[in-house]
C-alpha cells in the first residue's frame, strides 16, 4: 500500500509540485513581514513552524539523554565488575 500510495506523489523536484506553488512562494512574499525575520530559513524555522522545531529539539535531546544514559550504567557495570574481580 505504501508504494501505491507513493506512485500519486510529484517526481522529486519538480517545480510544478503544490509546495513549490502555494506555500514556498507565500513564504518568501509575506515571511518579512509577517516574522520580522529577514533570514527566510530562520523565519521558517523559527516562526511558522516553531512547534514543530521545538518537538524535533526535544526528540533529539531526548535520544542524545538516552543514550549516554544507557552507555554511563554499561561503564558502572563493566567498573563494578572489575572492582569485584580484584577483591577475589
Amino acid at each position: 500500500m505504501l508504494v501505491y500510495g507513493s506512485l500519486g506523489l510529484p517526481a522529486f523536484s519538480d517545480p510544478r509540485a503544490p509546495i513549490h506553488t502555494h506555500v514556498a512562494p507565500r513564504y518568501i512574499a509575506h515571511g518579512r513581514a509577517e516574522t520580522g525575520v529577514p533570514n527566510i530559513v530562520t523565519a521558517v524555522l523559527a516562526s511558522y513552524r516553531g512547534y514543530d522545531t521545538l518537538g524535533e529539539t526535544t526528540v533529539v535531546f531526548t535520544a542524545g539523554a538516552g543514550v549516554i544514559a544507557l552507555l554511563r550504567r554499561r561503564a558502572r557495570r563493566q567498573k563494578d565488575d572489575a572492582a569485584g574481580e580484584e577483591r577475589r
